[in-house]
């Protein structure tokens, strides 16, 4: 259950390394897999770009939209240039952190590629956050450069007054001017198979970013652990999606999956049920990834497109409604692939396909993962039991300088998810509920206390609680209980403070953060010691949802 031996670090910069949680703090991983036995030198961009280049594949299809086709060798060649600017013009050494800011485009995955040829850390970023929640991310990791899409500039101007760490900003434009002028050629650092690649933020329960850190081991494992014994593809796949490639999610189905076996993604900038659709009808996809909101809205379009080329339909992000599943394959024929992950692990490790599936289960352990529901002292219940859940496997939680979480998540070797789940006698798991502070919506984790944050800084507010409530259409939604300031508000004014309330939340934090109910209160339910129960305000949203 230990690491094989790895390489030299090419780290010339061991501020993530060196940040590590202490080995005895990681969880066991399973290298058992034969496949899983990496050379010891290993850059992820060697094997997932560069192998299919120099196997005379380059003329193949690679990445496609409306407006573009890139093949391997254009992406090759894009990303050598990019990392030529790195390191030539931007001083870039091994080690270095990069912020990635753009939604999912040509560019920012040739961004992505080039960081890693340089041996960088790559730290993408949802689209949608504000320079405040920017500027927890660049103080964490302490990143020097931005490499961002003009479309985002107004919140990256904005973060230079909020923090002093990212030193140099360049957007794409300028970043194609440059790479206009270097050799399509470039030597990949040759980085450990151990070595850094990716930190991953998320938001925790407490609201403050938690950085996931994943190596260049972790991405080819979890490519040829899911995604090879779970989706059988192959180069004359095509992929698409909704999940922007800060997600792990949408970086796994977009970019690390699809090219590891040769495939094409047919990226979409700006995803909406429609565009999905009309994507799978004109690209003939075969893989489709995305939230059980998703699929939701799709169905009111579905029967007007021509979605008989998918072979996969794959749903992670938030627990698949057993309704959800049965009607999308009641009306396209096709089996939704429900998935359990989480950033810490980076891809998802329970799942079933094909036959496999079994209707309101999310799966068994993914191939090279165990999986096993426990007590709250971590010991194994039996099936039929309800408890947390606990997995361990080729990849694992390491977070970045954050010794007190990281034995909060990774406990006797296991990685405790936050969830709680139930398993049969045939080990196939089913989701319960969340045993935390998370708030899962349409895909989305929004931390409850982060919501709570926003809301407390508007003057009127005196004290307030964000839980999960019951929502036909996202699965939950953010609920807001709110207790007003003496004078803030009578009855009679509480709808327009409600509307007031949620704007600024979404000039605050990300907008998809925002409470979309806020509920005024005279007082919210504590313990003796003041601590807010929350549970106590989940329950009663849960029991009033069921009523007719």
């Amino acid at each position: 259950m230990t690491s094989p031996p790895t390489g030299k670090t090419a780290h010339v910069d061991p501020f993530v390394r060196e940040r590590l949680p202490p080995r005895e703090l990681w969880p066991d991983l399973l290298y058992d897999l034969p496949e899983l036995r990496y050379a010891p030198q290993t850059n992820v961009v060697s094997e997932i770009l560069d192998s299919h280049v120099a196997a005379g594949r380059g003329d193949a299809r690679c990445l496609m939209g409306d407006s573009f086709t890139w093949s391997y060798k254009d992406l090759q060649y894009n990303a050598n240039r990019i990392a030529r600017v790195l390191v030539e013009d931007l001083d870039l050494v091994p080690g270095n952190r990069v912020l990635l800011r753009a939604p999912n485009t040509p560019m920012m995955v040739a961004a992505w590629m080039a960081v890693a040829k340089a041996g960088g850390v790559i730290v993408a970023t949802m689209p949608l956050l504000r320079s405040r929640e920017l500027a927890v991310i660049a103080e964490r990791a302490r990143i020097p450069l931005a490499l961002c899409d003009e479309g985002l500039s107004e919140e990256m101007e904005k973060l230079g007054s909020e923090s002093e760490e990212i030193r140099r900003v360049v957007y794409f434009d300028e970043l194609l001017e440059r790479a206009a002028l270097k050799s399509p050629e470039f030597d990949n650092v040759r980085t450990a198979i151990d070595d850094p690649v990716l930190i991953a933020f998320t938001s925790g329960t407490t609201g403050k970013p938690k950085g996931c850190v994943h190596f260049h081991r972790d991405l080819l494992a979890s490519a040829d652990s899911f995604f090879k014994g779970t989706l059988p593809c192959s180069a004359n796949d095509v992929f698409t999606g909704s999940p922007p490639l800060a997600f792990t999610f949408g970086l796994g189905m977009h970019v690390v999956f699809p090219l590891r076996v040769g495939a094409s993604v047919a990226l979409i900038e700006k995803p909406s049920p429609e565009a999905l659709l009309e994507t799978i009808a004109r690209h003939r996809v075969t893989v489709l990834s995305t939230a059980p909101t998703a699929y939701r809205a799709m169905l009111k379009h579905v029967t007007r497109h021509d979605v008989d080329s998918l072979k996969f339909c794959v749903s992670a992000g938030e627990s698949l409604p057993l309704p959800t599943g049965e009607t999308w394959r009641d009306v396209t024929g096709k089996s939704i692939v429900d998935g359990i992950g989480a950033t810490e692990m980076f891809h998802i490790f329970i799942s079933a396909a094909g036959e496999e599936i079994r209707p309101g289960a999310t799966g068994k352990a993914v191939r090279g993962y165990q999986a096993r529901v426990t007590d709250e002292r971590g010991d194994a219940l039996p099936a039929g039991q309800v408890g947390r859940l606990a997995v361990r496997g080729p990849t694992g939680c390491r977070y970045l300088d954050d010794p007190v979480r990281q034995q909060e998540y990774v406990k006797d070797g296991w990685n405790f998810t936050g969830d709680a789940y139930l398993m049969d006698e045939d080990g196939y798991f089913f989701f319960q509920a969340r045993t935390d502070d998370m708030i899962v919506t349409a895909g989305y984790n929004i931390s409850g206390p982060e919501v709570e944050e926003a809301l407390l800084a508007h003057d009127a507010v005196a004290d307030c609680a964000c839980v999960a409530s019951p929502d036909p259409v996202r699965g939950n939604i953010v609920k807001a209980f709110v207790v007003l300031k003496p004078g803030a508000g009578d009855a009679s004014s509480r709808g327009s403070m409600a509307t007031v309330l949620q704007e600024f939340v979404k000039a605050q934090i990300a907008p998809y953060k925002y409470p979309r109910e806020v509920e005024f209160v005279d007082t919210l339910p504590r313990t003796e010691t003041g601590k807010v129960q929350r549970f106590k305000l989940r329950q009663m949203e849960k029991e009033r949802k069921k009523a007719p």
